[in-house]
C-alpha cells in the first residue's frame, strides 16, 4: 500500500500543479504579440490548411545540406489541432556585434534573430517552439513585418500541430 502511495503522490501534485495533458486546457493562446488572438487564429487555421495538404519534415535540412524533400501526402487530422492556450511571445533580437562574435555572420540590428535554446538544431532562429511547454518565442523586430511575422508563425504553428500528431520534428 505505501509503494502505490508512492507513486500516486507525485502523480497527483502534478495534475495540480497544471501537469495535465495539453486538450485539458482552453483552446487558445497566451497572447503576447500586438496582433489580435484573431490574427493568430488565422495564422493558426493557414497552418491546418497547409498540414492537411502537404507535411514537409524536412525543410531545415534541405536549407543545410541540400538533402532529399522528405514530404508526405496531408494529413486531414490537422484540421483537428487545437492550440490549448499556446503562449505566443517575443524575445528581444540578438545583437548584430554578439550573432557576428559567435557565428561570424553580420548581420545589422535589429537581425531578427533570436537565441535558440537546446535542443534546437540551430544556434540562432528567427523563432522556436516548445511543445510540451506550450510556447512559441519569436524575434520581436519581426513584429511590424506583416507577410513575414504570420510566415514565421506559420511555421512554428505547422510544428506544433506535427508535434500533437506525434510525427518528427528533427529536421524542422
Amino acid at each position: 500500500m505505501l509503494r502505490v502511495l508512492l507513486k500516486l503522490v507525485p502523480i497527483l501534485l502534478l495534475c495540480g500543479c497544471g501537469g495535465g495533458l495539453p486538450e485539458s486546457l482552453p483552446a487558445g493562446f497566451l497572447n503576447e504579440t500586438r496582433h489580435s488572438d484573431e490574427q493568430l487564429w488565422t495564422i493558426w487555421k493557414t497552418a491546418q490548411q497547409i498540414l492537411s495538404q502537404r507535411v514537409d519534415l524536412n525543410p531545415l535540412q534541405r536549407s543545410m545540406s541540400g538533402a532529399k524533400a522528405d514530404i508526405h501526402p496531408g494529413d486531414s487530422r490537422a484540421l483537428q489541432v487545437k492550440p490549448h492556450q499556446l503562449l505566443v511571445s517575443p524575445e528581444v533580437d540578438v545583437s548584430s556585434s554578439t550573432l557576428f562574435a559567435t557565428t561570424g555572420t553580420y548581420r545589422a540590428d535589429p537581425t531578427g534573430m533570436i537565441a535558440c535554446p537546446q535542443p534546437c538544431n540551430v544556434r540562432y532562429a528567427a523563432a522556436y517552439s516548445w511543445y510540451q511547454r506550450h510556447t512559441t518565442r519569436y524575434a520581436g523586430s519581426w513584429e511590424r513585418q506583416g507577410d513575414n511575422f504570420s510566415f514565421i508563425l506559420e511555421y512554428e504553428f505547422e510544428n506544433h500541430i506535427l508535434a500533437a500528431l506525434g510525427y518528427s520534428l528533427k529536421w524542422r
